[in-house]
C-alpha cells in the first residue's frame, strides 16, 4: 500500500505516507474519482496505524515487572540487577 520494502525505516515510513496521502487526499481529487479517492485514503490510513503500531509495541520493557514475568526463576533477576559477569 504504501509501497515500502521489509527493511524500512521510521522516516521512510513517514515519508511513504505523506506522499501516498498527498497524492489521494479527497481534497485534491476530482470530483469524479473522490470515491475511490476516499477509499484509498481508508486503506493508505490503516497501512500507516498499523506500522506505526507495531513500532510503538515493539520494544522491551526493562524494568523490574516486565523481566519477571519474562524471567520468573529468582536465579534469573539476582543476575540481571547484579551483573551477569559478578563473582567471575
Amino acid at each position: 500500500m504504501l509501497g515500502l520494502g521489509e527493511a524500512a525505516t521510521l522516516k521512510q515510513v513517514k515519508s511513504a505516507y505523506k506522499t501516498a496521502a498527498n497524492h489521494f487526499h479527497p481534497d485534491k481529487c476530482k470530483d469524479a474519482d473522490k470515491a475511490k479517492c476516499d477509499d484509498m485514503m481508508k486503506e493508505i490510513n490503516e497501512a500507516y496505524e498499523l506500522i506505526m503500531k507495531y513500532c510503538v509495541e515493539y520494544s522491551y520493557s526493562f524494568g523490574e515487572e516486565a523481566v519477571r514475568s519474562t524471567y520468573p526463576h529468582d536465579e534469573y533477576l539476582r543476575r540481571y540487577y547484579h551483573g551477569w559477569f559478578d563473582g567471575i
